[in-house]
């Protein structure tokens, strides 16, 4: 009789050490899922092999997009212009559209995007301006978009060419031979 009793208590500590864990468990789910959601931009990375520059990577249900143009050809403008484009995309695919980022390769170029989530059939506009002060000849510079799609990535690109101020040309150098 002792020993059925030992065996029985000891099954009622096993099922009691489990259900213990089952809830630490729920506890830590519950936890990283309320971090994931109250997580700010200036929250610190998670990994130190995550790039500052490089946003998450968008979490969720995913979509797709489609801009009308990739390219944006500026032609020859004269060396401190400022030039704009506005590239128009639509939400293809059956979710909400979320951009969470839009980088230029330099700080010359910058874009202005949408925050808001795009419905699914709707439109929407990132604006791209480049600054050509300091730039002289063939530029091409490109937005990295960051977007709950698959892939997270999309490109965009900026290019033309820039004629250089009047004297801010190099002097070629002329070298004598005796």
């Amino acid at each position: 009789m002792l020993k059925q009793f030992k065996t029985a208590l000891l099954a009622v500590l096993v099922v009691a050490f489990l259900a213990s864990c089952q809830s630490a468990n729920n506890d830590v789910r519950n936890q990283a899922r309320e971090d994931v959601t109250t997580a700010t931009p200036a929250a610190p990375a998670a990994s130190s092999a995550m790039s500052a520059t490089t946003p998450p990577a968008p979490t969720g249900p995913t979509t797709t997009m489609a801009f009308e143009e990739l390219t944006f050809d500026f032609g020859t403008v004269a060396e401190g212009e400022k030039v704009s484009h506005t590239y128009k995309f639509t939400n293809t695919g059956n979710e909400p559209l979320v951009l969470s980022d839009a980088k230029g390769s330099c700080g010359c170029t910058v874009p202005k995007w949408p925050k808001d989530p795009i419905a699914p059939g709707a439109t929407g506009k990132i604006l791209v301006e480049f600054n050509s002060k300091g730039k002289k000849n063939k530029q091409n510079k490109k937005v990295t978009i960051t977007a709950n799609t698959e892939p997270a990535q999309s490109f965009l690109y900026i290019k033309g060419d820039v004629t250089p101020e009047p004297g801010s040309e190099t002097p070629a150098t002329n070298v004598q031979v005796q």
